[in-house]
């Protein structure tokens, strides 16, 4: 199979076309410092430039195939399907097989290669669960660019292990300490950056969030996912999955496969949000299923916020979606009616984890977690036989520590609970 770039100037899916650049709907736009207005002017139209010429595309797609490692392939979890999701036929896009471990490389190689178009030699990010860290890092070693991660204290505790991936790669991880002390304080704090060093340096967004044209550029860099998955599932089954499942917090890895799916109306798309504790606790991460449109970070799209438009700080056990934000197309194609959008809670991801781990031999990241458990869902509604591909957007290595602590594999001082100490 051919490895593709996805250009813009194709024609958008129809459900989500708007006639205004950067509009899905109501949702998205431009709601930024004046400073930051001609860096985001300079990034559209050198995207733009970059997507008609195809020495870029040959390039990205050179990098994608021999660096990143697409295309990943489409793994059968027949175990898992018949055992955990009422005998349907699951169906793993694997973007966990790529290059530093999850679909954010896809994204960062892009965004580095455009860096470099502009001209400028500094990049910074914002992270989570550290994957678009670590992906923005290893892209900046790459192509020789100063790179400067910004992360919440709370995510560097729950990634300490990503910490010190980035920090091999020659990047530089700012704790950012203020507010819930996590992602959405990572982009503040990057944003912050950003205005003040705006001439020499390039913000590598890792989400579909964000100002015009980060939810676009993104969703157009990730959309390789989707577009090899159709194939995949059509040469393996002979038809069109019955749905589609992808863990949601900013969105980039559910956009990035849905959106080849998006005019197939026989294809029904699920995205799953972070239900932390469960939405009743007020301690979750669910922004369409209980949130509210308002603007974050730039772009108006639905929101955690009180009555008075106030962020609330979200809550998940993935740091990966623990952001009280989503990217507008989501809420968009949530309006419309296009795809359907539900709440997973913190327990019933890592059931899910869990029984993947048991089943296939493979641990997902928490965040992935989460669209497996909609899988379970979705085979108990739809019964056996059903098609239903999931994009496993991440492996778990990551996770492992948090994921011991919550089966009760270590103890306090971090050691193997079921090791008794020798006398």
């Amino acid at each position: 199979m051919a490895t593709t770039v996805v250009s813009v100037s194709e024609t958008p899916n129809a459900t989500t076309q708007s006639e205004t650049p950067g509009r899905f709907g109501p949702y998205g736009g431009r709601y930024v410092p004046e400073a930051l207005v001609a860096a985001l002017d300079e990034l559209d139209r050198e995207y733009q430039a970059a997507v008609a010429d195809p020495a870029f595309g040959a390039e990205l797609g050179g990098l994608l195939k021999s660096y990143t490692g697409r295309p990943t392939p489409i793994t059968e979890a027949g175990r898992f399907g018949a055992e955990a999701a009422s005998g349907a036929r699951i169906l793993l896009k694997r973007e966990d097989l790529n290059h530093t471990g999850s679909h954010k490389i896809n994204n960062v190689l892009g965004q580095a290669l455009l860096t470099k178009r502009i001209g400028k030699k500094r990049v910074i990010a914002e992270t989570g669960a550290g994957q678009h860290g670590v992906a923005t890092a290893t892209a900046a070693a790459l192509m020789g660019l100063e790179c400067v991660i910004y992360m919440g204290e709370e995510d560097t505790r729950r990634q300490a292990l990503n910490v010190a991936r980035m920090e091999l790669l020659g990047a530089t991880v700012v704790p950012v300490s203020t507010g819930s002390r996590t992602l959405k304080d990572a982009i503040n704090e990057a944003l912050r950056d950003w205005v003040t060093n705006v001439d020499t340096t390039n913000y590598v967004f890792g989400t579909v969030a964000g100002p015009h044209p980060f939810p676009t550029l993104v969703r157009d860099l990730q959309r390789i996912i989707g577009v090899e998955a159709r194939q995949q599932v059509l040469e393996l089954t002979g038809k069109l999955p019955d749905a589609v499942a992808a863990c949601v917090g900013g969105g980039s890895n559910a956009i990035g496969i849905f959106h080849a799916f998006i005019d197939d109306a026989e294809v029904a798309l699920y995205g799953y949000e972070a239900g932390g504790d469960g939405i009743d606790t007020g301690r979750h991460a669910s922004t369409i299923s209980a949130g509210s449109p308002g603007v974050l970070h730039g772009a108006r799209s639905y929101l955690l916020q009180d009555e008075y438009g106030q962020t609330i700080e979200s809550h998940s056990i993935s740091a990966g979606l623990d952001y009280p934000g989503v990217g507008p197309e989501h809420s968009w194609l949530s309006d419309s009616g296009r795809a359907a959008y539900e709440s997973v809670t913190d327990a019933d991801a890592m059931e899910a984890f869990r029984l993947l781990c048991r089943t296939e031999g493979i641990i997902p990241a928490i965040e992935s977690s989460h669209a497996l458990a909609g899988a379970r869902r979705l085979g108990a509604k739809l019964g056996p036989g059903a098609v239903i591909l999931v994009n496993l957007s991440g492996r778990g290595d990551k996770d492992v520590d948090t994921a011991a602590r919550w089966f009760g594999l270590l103890d306090e001082q971090n050691q193997p609970s079921s090791v008794t100490e020798e006398k």
